[in-house]
């Protein structure tokens, strides 16, 4: 157990952690096993104490479209909005928007291009997202790229390669996978759906394994208002009401219901949200030729005119409350009508849309490591490399979905999420960009090496080698006679073992008793008063 209850009291606490399925999910992280010797457990401690701050770009954006382009596809969007309007299905929302000036006949709104321009730039530019241990702060706009792993899927690729639903204690070590990855900067949301969790107390345990296992920023939940305003209490037991009303604490994700609606689930917890000064991430899901026109640019007038209508509704809920540009792209398949989540279109797609977003001003996020990939294989390999490619390109602020994702999204593995890691650490690399502040040094070296001579035991190179080059681990570089003796294993077989490694040897980051305690008494509190069935 991860603490004595007797010590800590609380009729409740106490209850929710006999819980069978909580004890399981959190048995694997107990850390003072027999015969773990001091080794792993200094090992342990290093790659947990290892972290790299929100990546400050030093490289692009890659820009598509010239300026004439931009303002053409803006003035597409604005026309959608003020001549064909959008749905907004909620009462509440339509009286806001009737009250700001807007035109609202039943649900259909439509937005005069001054008003949503106005709003729009009430928005703040950059932000600071809190996290529990304050050295895991994330700073969120331009020139700044936060990653943040996979989230929603039902369905896993185990430990053992074994495709199956997602339980909590799936979920639980995600995010303690996710804690562990230097790059990762917010721990997640949604990593997994536990299917073994009923529906209405879902939100809560996956909320209370975000808050124990890291202390990163993580994501709150969206689902109903209550699942919402259940994210804001927890986050307030963490960070106290007055601090969580000035600062933004926790990311929420609003998905629109593409084309031209948004719904009243998702403004609810938009409301929810903006309402106590915490980011909403508005983010149309678009599958260009089945929701979207069958066009780059058409697709993108429309996406851009749903993303602003969201994000300026944040503005007449609460003016100034911190608002990110969504987006998650997909074009279709016109032999089968399936999801495709890259190519060339999709990475045209998102590079105008880091433009459109600069225009305004807007941080914004960008779904990152999907892949339409069935398994570990070279197309998820090469689909995944070139989605965050582009999308770093891009500009993005927040890359979403950076890791473990495979099937669209409808699978999270494993092994994929320690590979895609590790490609984000490359990324990290990457766009550091590169200096030439060394020159003056190694131009000596090269002339005492001379013609013919190698560098490899010069004072410059032997100073220098550990942190000259980003060499993987997951990905075998060495001679080839090298690999067969330690197994001739892919990519897929040592990611698994390193992730079951990393889970072996997990140690939970610190909380404070009586915090943890609080935590688990208000998720024992809350689900003895939701029913295990969805209602209605």
């Amino acid at each position: 157990m991860l603490l004595d209850t007797a010590t800590v009291g609380g009729d409740a606490a106490a209850q929710f952690l006999e819980d069978p399925m909580v004890s399981d999910a959190l048995e694997t992280r107990t850390p003072r096993r027999q015969g773990r010797s001091r080794k792993r457990r200094d090992q342990a401690a290093a790659a947990e104490s290892a972290r790299l701050p929100t990546l400050q770009r030093q490289i692009g954006p890659l820009e598509v479209l010239d300026r004439q382009g931009v303002e053409r596809v803006h003035e597409a969007s604005i026309r959608i909005l003020e001549e064909f309007g959008i749905e907004f299905r909620d009462p509440e929302a339509l009286a806001y928007w009737r009250d700001a000036g807007a035109q609202v006949d039943g649900e259909r709104v439509r937005i005069p291009g001054a008003l949503l321009m106005d709003l729009v730039a009430k928005i703040p530019r950059s932000f600071t997202l809190h996290a529990r241990n304050p050295a895991r702060n994330v700073e969120i706009g331009v020139p700044y790229t936060a990653f943040s792993p996979g989230y929603g899927a039902p369905v896993v690729r185990d430990l053992e390669d074994r495709r199956r639903d997602s339980t909590l204690a799936d979920f639980h070590n995600y995010a303690r996978l996710a804690y562990r990855a230097p790059a990762v900067h917010v721990t997640g949301g949604v990593l997994c759906e536990p299917m073994d969790v009923p529906v209405p107390k879902r939100h809560l345990r996956m909320l209370y394994g975000l808050i124990r296992e890291s202390d990163k920023p993580f994501v709150g939940m969206v689902t109903s208002r209550e699942r919402a305003e259940d994210s804001i209490a927890m986050a307030e037991t963490v960070f106290g009401k007055d601090f969580l009303d000035e600062h933004p604490v926790l990311l929420a994700l609003c998905n629109g219901n593409t084309p031209l609606v948004w719904d009243k689930t998702m403004l609810d917890a938009l409301k929810v949200y903006a309402g106590r000064n915490q980011p909403v991430m508005c983010t149309p899901f678009i599958i260009a030729g089945v929701n979207t026109p069958a066009s780059p640019a058409g697709a993108v007038a429309q996406l851009n005119a749903e993303a602003l209508a969201a994000i300026a509704f944040g503005q007449l809920v609460r003016p100034g409350s911190p608002m990110i540009y969504g987006a998650t792209v997909h074009v279709v398949s016109m032999k089968s009508g399936a999801p495709v989540s890259g190519g060339p279109e999709s990475w045209l797609i998102t590079l105008m849309i880091g433009q459109l977003a600069r225009r305004y001003g807007l941080p914004w996020r960008i779904s990152a490591g999907r892949t339409s990939a069935r398994c570990v294989d070279v197309y998820a390999g090469y689909e995944t490399a070139m989605n965050l490619v582009v999308q770093l390109l891009a500009g993005a602020n927040i890359m979403l979905n950076a890791g473990g994702l495979i099937e669209s999204g409808l699978v999270t593995s494993y092994a994929k999420l320690l590979l895609d890691f590790e490609q984000l650490e490359m990324l990290y690399r990457f766009a550091g960009g590169v200096g030439v502040g060394d020159l003056d040094e190694v131009l000596p070296m090269i002339g005492e090496v001379g013609p013919g001579g190698h560098h490899l035991g010069t004072a410059h190179t032997l100073a220098n080698f550990k942190e000259a080059f980003y060499i993987p681990q997951l990905h075998f570089v060495d001679s080839f006679e090298q690999w067969t003796s330690e197994g001739a294993k892919d990519s897929n077989q040592r990611a698994l073992e390193r992730a079951r490694d990393i889970l072996a040897n997990h140690r939970e980051p610190p909380i404070d008793p009586g915090l943890d305690e609080a935590l688990r008494d208000f998720v024992a509190r809350r689900e003895a008063e939701l029913p295990d069935q969805v209602e209605g």
